[in-house]
């Protein structure tokens, strides 16, 4: 059975696109998947079960990447194309069941489930192999507390002050914790990271210096993640990584982080001047379980924080 999967450019999209194809890969364990997608996500799927091949598209003048993707998949014939783009590619290539997105309200993965039908959405996952988790070993600190943290966003009004992640670790980290901070490759991402690592000398800089598949081998050991509404926040809720998203300007109704524990810190003004240090460290303790200096977790206020578990509420 050969499937073609149309995934998405960024890397948070694509990271919640691997719910479905998780349930496609369980139900359906005979089938070979050729993966499409922009370049920054190709890594959310190098270590996918039954990949034959990946399709790493770039975009080229008058949309002929699109044209030269048509012209290889029209000569192979599919046993099932799903398109999470909404392009009229699924329409016009040789196939026995076509699924194609089209935009609905609620969740992303609530619309991506209804791609398939499924009305219970598929949580996302984060594949990794052992090299990714050696190398997760190798890096990090033996027997110390982690706490991961993602200061970068691809829009700048999308990210919370330095000095803020700086006094948010200060406040729930317990005795012997080290800071991680984390983010994408490249001199945007550094330059957003770089006032968090001056305030938080102690902490491991992996900022552009991981794979995707080792970096969600990293938020896999961490005590807690906290990060702006990124593609690496996504990654941190399905590596398991107990997750706390903040979001200003865009929608957590829709871009909630989704795994066993995640939650969405939203501003009331939609600015993320707006997200206060003491209520962001009531959710953390909440979602690692404890309260400050080991107590039990405070009650976190009901308004703008959701919480989002194994699937879209």
């Amino acid at each position: 059975m050969r499937i073609l999967f149309v995934s998405a450019n960024r890397v948070g999209d694509a990271v919640l696109s691997t719910g479905l194809l998780d349930h496609l890969i369980r139900t359906r364990p005979a089938a070979r998947f050729t993966i499409v997608c922009g370049p920054a996500a190709e890594g959310v799927f190098t270590r996918m079960p039954q990949r034959e091949r990946t399709i790493v598209l770039h975009k080229r003048r008058f949309d002929a990447h699109w044209l030269e993707l048509w012209a290889w998949s029209a000569a192979r014939r599919w046993d099932l194309v799903v398109d999470l783009r909404g392009s009229a590619l699924a329409w016009m290539v040789r196939a026995r069941e076509r699924r194609v997105m089209r935009p609905r309200p609620g969740h992303k993965i609530a619309q991506l489930a209804a791609v398939l039908g499924l009305s219970d959405p598929p949580a996302p996952v984060a594949w990794t192999a052992p090299e990714d988790e050696s190398a997760a070993d190798r890096l990090l600190p033996p027997a110390a507390a982690l706490i991961a943290l993602g200061p970068t966003a691809n829009w700048r009004p999308k990210t919370w002050a330095a000095e803020r992640f700086a006094a948010l670790f200060d406040m729930v980290a317990p005795p012997g914790a080290v800071p991680l901070v984390l983010g994408g490759p490249g001199p945007a991402e550094r330059a957003l990271a770089a006032p968090l690592l001056a305030a938080l000398p102690q902490a491991v800089d992996l900022v552009g210096r991981l794979s995707l598949p080792e970096t969600a081998a990293v938020l896999r050991r961490a005590a807690l993640f906290v990060g702006n509404d990124s593609g690496l926040m996504h990654l941190a809720a399905a590596a398991g990584a107990p997750t706390l998203g903040l979001f200003g300007p865009t929608p957590a109704d829709e871009y909630a982080p989704v795994g066993r524990r995640a939650a969405a810190l939203s501003s009331e003004d939609g600015t993320m001047v707006n997200i206060p240090v003491a209520r962001a460290a009531e959710a953390a303790f909440r979602l690692m379980g404890r309260g400050p200096a080991g107590g039990n977790a405070p009650t976190v206020s009901a308004g703008a924080e959701q919480q989002v578990g194994d699937s879209a509420k």
